[in-house]
């Protein structure tokens, strides 16, 4: 199984190093000197990582054959994908890869079904589930713990407690004028 591990940024210096965006919660095990990587696109791969650093919070890396900074802007966009035995599971026992959670039923705390994860998208700030409902229609759920309280991978499920109103219209409105009304 293949698995977007990093994403190629900008050219860092003129010796061919190149700041990548992580998509891996190991990226000592993935992005480490040695690996050998493959590409979307598929041409300007397979990648071998020669050196990695952090520097100014971001890791920099750099790859056999990439020279100078000519070469490193020209990767510039491209996922690095590793190849991961599908059996392999995260270290550490509340993380997981992407295809775990993929096609898990989505239901509420009594049970309730929610819908079916299509899409696990992961944003600057938090990752988010894209639900498909039994209608058709989408819902995101974040997620984090506050939200989502459980995954069984046996039972191909995820458990969720949504607050009012992120998945149906209950939300609960108070304002000025509301708290006025019902005081009257």
């Amino acid at each position: 199984m293949q698995l977007v591990v990093a994403r190629i940024g900008r050219a860092h210096g003129i010796k061919g190093e190149v700041t990548v965006e992580v998509r891996t919660d190991e990226p000592e095990l993935r992005l480490a000197p040695g690996a050998v990587l493959a590409t979307d696109p598929a041409a300007t791969g397979p990648l071998t990582i020669e050196t990695g650093r952090v520097h100014s919070g971001r890791l920099l890396l750099r790859f056999a054959g990439v020279r100078d900074r000519t070469a490193a802007e020209a990767l510039r966009n491209t996922l690095l994908i590793a190849d991961v035995d599908p059996d392999e599971q995260p270290e550490d026992p509340d993380e997981y890869y992407d295809h775990q959670l993929m096609d898990l039923d989505v239901v509420l705390t009594d049970g309730t079904e929610v819908g079916r994860i299509t899409e696990v998208s992961h944003l600057a700030s938090q990752d988010l589930f894209i639900v498909e409902r039994p209608d058709g229609t989408e819902v995101m759920i974040p997620f984090v713990e506050e939200i989502v309280t459980g995954i069984d991978l046996d039972k191909q499920q995820a458990v969720i407690d949504p607050p009012p109103g992120l998945i149906d219209d209950r939300a609960e409105v108070a304002s000025a004028r509301e708290a006025l009304g019902e005081e009257a």
